[in-house]
């Protein structure tokens, strides 16, 4: 029973920093920090040492830091690893939340570890953390492209039925937090993962 207890102490939500890059279907993971943190009432705000946006809060009584790393998404290791060394956050005390183009819009995964799946702020993480993949990641599907043209769907706006079909996921992943911290990776991952959009 031990095992299912986690320790999480920095979530990460990536994106792009820029007001033209704002909901876009690749800032999808800040769009969710940010509705963690108002659930939890968490400030974020600008902090130059981590190049990021960062908020320290409570969640179900435990201490957790929220981080958007304003480097753009291909250098966001460096924001995470530059704050997990000030603050001794561990790799496996890490739940990174970003886009994933292999899920459809509305699905969810909540894993641990794992391949990058091609994700440019993953291997950013990965590659300022020593190379470990051993960190959690909540992954929010927003689709693959009708053609080839990743980048342009990616810094892309989602269309209002597949917004709708996020905003809905969003709920479930924000009581699978709380989950989280209240009853273990098991039941969160069972709440995430078995979710199917309506």
């Amino acid at each position: 029973m031990a095992k299912d207890t986690v320790s999480i102490k920095l979530i990460v939500g990536l994106g792009n920093p820029g007001s033209q890059y704002e909901h876009t279907r690749h800032n999808i993971g800040v769009d969710f920090l940010y509705l963690l943190a108002r659930k939890y009432s968490i400030d974020l705000r600008p902090e130059g040492k981590f190049q990021g946006i960062l908020g320290r809060g409570s969640i179900q009584g435990n201490e957790v830091r929220l981080l958007f790393p304003t480097t753009f998404m291909n250098e966001s290791g460096r924001s995470v690893a530059a704050l997990c060394n000030f603050y001794k956050i561990l790799p496996e005390e890490i739940l990174v939340c970003h886009d994933d183009l292999d899920l459809n819009p509305g699905f969810m995964k909540l894993k641990f570890a794992g391949g990058l799946a091609g994700h440019n702020g993953l291997r950013s993480i990965t590659a300022n953390l020593s190379n470990t993949q051993n960190y959690y990641r909540l992954r929010l599907g927003i689709g693959k492209p009708p053609s080839k043209e990743v980048i342009n769907w990616v810094l892309g706006r989602p269309d209002t039925n597949d917004q709708i079909l996020i905003d809905n996921a969003y709920n479930t992943a924000l009581d699978a937090i709380d989950k989280l911290f209240t009853d273990g990776i098991s039941k969160a991952t069972a709440l995430v993962n078995g979710y199917k959009p309506n």
